[in-house]
């Protein structure tokens, strides 16, 4: 037994003890322990909903971080052209790279389903000539669309 099974979020020996051991060094941890308990299923969807709301949310930080950068002067017209240009020539270094991330990504799923494809047909072949043997004779085989 590991031990996230040992202290899954359920009323297991291991987790009551704790409880317990929690209640009688800090009544805070044995709280903590029983709401684990009672809760701990849902918090793993709790978790997965926070950090798709917090990356949403810079996200949107960094989209709009662009368009509405503050303009401010520096007093020295030629500093600021070349900061602006600067700003600009990064801006879209940034946006490449970012292009280039996603086709990457793209190759990389693309190159996992091939792995997944063939992997399934080697499945398939040793499993029809396995039936084969198994028979003496060829096997009827399901014809996929």
């Amino acid at each position: 037994m590991n031990q996230s099974a040992l202290l899954r979020p359920d009323w297991t020996p291991a987790t009551i003890a704790l409880m317990i051991l929690g209640f009688m060094v800090f009544w805070p941890l044995g709280l903590a322990m029983l709401a684990y308990i009672i809760f701990g299923e849902r918090l793993r969807g709790f978790k997965r909903d926070v950090n798709q709301a917090t990356d949403g949310f810079f996200a949107s930080c960094r989209r709009s971080h662009g368009h509405h950068r503050p303009h401010f002067s520096t007093g020295n017209v030629a500093f600021d052209d070349w900061r602006k240009a600067e700003l600009d020539r990064i801006e879209e270094e940034r946006r490449k790279l970012d292009e280039m991330r996603q086709e990457f990504d793209e190759y990389l799923r693309e190159l996992r389903r091939a792995k997944d494809q063939e992997e399934f047909d080697r499945f398939m072949r040793e499993r029809r000539n396995a039936k084969r043997d198994d028979n003496g004779g060829p096997v009827a085989e399901f014809q996929t669309p």
